[in-house]
């Protein structure tokens, strides 16, 4: 006979029937009604002289848990499943040794409770034991031929990962995910997208759950094959003997040389593992004059990627069907959230900005840590009797806006409103910015910005979308500091693409790396590279000392690589963990190619160890990028 009094013991018990797998969450059903009301899984208890160990376990299918129980009291030790005396194949059964078998097939997670009590005094002498039976997780193929969906069902709270590989060592794991949260958890379906495996190739995969009080459990083997991805540029490895290289995957965003950039039968973009195996793709609809300028990972293990436009804002209208998004996906290529330009010029009107009107999406963007965005968009002017330019004259130039997690604008900055109209050193016009490059600093909440046709990164009064959108500095050739440890105004970066800080500083007195390109440097014997004669140009990955108060940036490494590795456009400068340096030449020929080396004592370097190269013959390489993995806070 089932004694309700027991159910009534924990914060919740669903109601105890003989024959029914009570308490607990699965399939398609929705979880029983529960009496008192639910907040929390079944909570095992030890009352009077008996004690149970363990507390808590997770099972599946025709799984065993040998319990152990002590007792000081008089009587024998009586085993109940759910108050049933030795349990039934419904709920699992136990005998007089503690030794619990779950039902021969789990079709439905779900809580049981295992109970030893004295003979003698069972109200008042009883332990208990909180089992969760957790039915086979299930794996499903995605959009994407190189992602599984893996769904594992779970009666508690708990989280969830996978792991995964060519064989049952499996190797690699995705990220911990939670059930999900509710205002009564049971538990409840984690769904994990199993991403980083190679195309055309069987894996092993398996769910592992932990679950509240230590309890793990982990699901059956179970075999995926990957479909074919589709194809990307081919990427060439060069990995010298003995030297071993940052771990992780590289992350590419890419384009066929030549224009159009924008190529519908290659993925546009890609990762692979640092063999040069594609383990990722995403490919987009668009036109010929589309390019993804770039895609990043987010805390959230999505990826959010700026689909932009070769033209400038001065240019004819955009070709119909034309891509003109800020696109957040999933790892299965699935879009999670789309903003087009044409929302958010209708967002702008409606939110106190009617006079801003922005033609296209442009080259960076960022996922701030309060949940915020700022996007980096094109727009133009036409401007009268600028300084060598009388009449008018069409003028493109750049414009940030901060939008909140639910893409609604709060915060404009324009380059018509904060840069002087007739200083345009570098293809004016009409292409008078050209920003391409953005950084926050956490320090002190405001934004670094890299504008290519000025030979500068400023630095923007940004508090978080509070601040006045002011310039506090300029930092390149003409600007505000003065450099050190090198020749100016040869050694300053010129039409610079990708930055990013190098070290844990972002104000005040910081490291900060860039990728300089090249274009419009001043060389020695007179006159900018590559221009009438003048020797030819080259491309630098240079590391600044920046001291805010003093005004001072010391180049603290330059690695000039030559004319062989200019990149006229594109680029990126990363610092890695295993103190490495990666840098992107974008357009080198034959193609693009990255490079992982190992910086020397000498402050400029020409020939350094290289670590790691990725060369990409037939395709521009506008970022790439060393990432730990697919998942944040995991590391392949």
């Amino acid at each position: 006979m089932i004694r309700l009094v027991d159910c009534f013991r924990f914060t919740w018990l669903a109601v105890c029937l003989t024959g029914v797998a009570a308490c607990g969450s699965g399939g398609s059903s929705p979880p029983p009604v529960p009496v008192p009301p639910p907040t929390s899984p079944p909570v095992p208890q030890q009352m009077g002289s008996v004690t149970l160990s363990p507390q808590s376990a997770a099972l599946g299918s025709a799984q065993a848990q040998q319990f152990a129980a002590t007792s000081t009291g008089a009587g024998t030790l009586v085993w109940t499943v759910n108050g049933i005396v030795g349990g039934n194949s419904s709920v699992g059964t136990v005998d007089s040794a503690g030794d619990y078998r779950a039902p021969p097939t789990v079709t439905r997670s779900a809580n049981v409770v295992v109970q030893a009590a004295l003979s003698s005094a069972p109200q008042t002498n009883f332990a208990t034991a909180v089992l969760a039976l957790v039915q086979p997780g299930d794996v499903q193929p995605t959009a994407n031929p190189q992602v599984a969906q893996y769904t594992l069902n779970l009666p508690q709270p708990g989280t969830v990962l996978a792991q995964f590989g060519t064989d049952t060592t499996y190797g690699r794991s995705t990220w911990s995910q939670p059930t999900p949260a509710t205002p009564v958890n049971y538990g409840g379906p984690v769904t994990i997208e199993v991403a980083g495996m190679r195309g055309s190739t069987t894996y092993h995969l398996q769910a592992l759950a932990t679950l509240p009080g230590g309890a793990t459990y982990a699901d059956a083997d179970r075999t995926f094959t990957t479909g074919a991805p589709p194809p990307t540029p081919p990427v060439e490895i060069t990995t010298p003997a003995g030297l071993t290289p940052q771990p992780g995957i590289e992350l590419f965003d890419s384009a066929e040389l030549g224009l159009p950039l924008y190529s519908p039968s290659l993925a546009q973009a890609f990762a692979t593992d640092l063999a040069g195996n594609v383990l990722w793709t995403y490919r987009y609809a668009g036109t010929p004059a589309n390019v993804i300028t770039p895609i990043k990972l987010l805390p959230n293990g999505h990826l959010l990627l700026n689909l932009t436009v070769t033209t400038p804002a001065t240019g004819p209208p955009l070709p119909p069907g034309t891509a003109n998004d800020i696109r957040e996906i999933d790892l299965a290529g699935n879009t999670i959230h789309d903003l087009p330009m044409a929302t958010l010029n209708a967002a702008l009107a409606a939110n106190g900005f009617a006079g801003v009107s922005l033609y296209a999406f442009s080259r960076d963007l960022l996922a701030l840590p309060n949940g915020h965005f700022v996007l980096l968009a094109t727009l133009a002017q036409n401007e009268t009797n600028l300084t060598g330019y009388p009449g008018t004259t069409p003028v493109s130039g750049d414009a940030l806006v901060d939008v909140d997690a639910n893409y609604k604008p709060d915060w404009v900055w324009s380059t018509f409103d904060h840069l002087d109209l007739n200083r345009h050193p570098y293809q004016f016009p009409p292409d008078w910015t050209h920003s391409d490059a953005l950084l926050y600093s956490p320090d002190d909440h405001n934004l670094l910005f890299s504008i290519r046709n000025q030979n500068w990164i400023v630095k923007i009064d940004f508090q978080d979308g509070a601040g006045s959108g002011a310039i506090l500095w300029r930092l390149g050739a003409g600007g505000d500091f003065q450099l050190v440890g090198g020749v100016d105004p040869t050694d300053w970066f010129y039409a610079q693409h990708g930055m990013n800080f190098f070290g844990a500083n972002t104000s005040g007195q910081f490291a900060l790396g860039v990728f300089d390109d090249g274009d419009d440097r001043p060389v020695p014997q007179g006159g900018i590279c590559g221009v009438g004669g003048a020797p030819a140009c080259y491309s630098t990955s240079e590391v600044l000392l920046v001291d805010e108060a003093g005004r001072t940036a010391t180049l603290l490494h330059h690695y000039v690589a030559g004319t062989s590795l200019y990149s006229f456009f594109g680029g990126q400068t990363d610092p890695l963990a295993n103190g490495d340096i990666e840098v992107d030449f974008c357009a080198a020929q034959p193609g693009g190619t990255v490079v992982e080396y190992q910086p020397g004592a000498s402050v400029t370097e020409t020939s350094p160890l290289i670590v790691w190269q990725a060369v990409t013959p037939g395709a521009y390489l506008y970022r790439a990028q060393r990432q730990p993995s697919l998942y944040p806070g995991v590391q392949w």
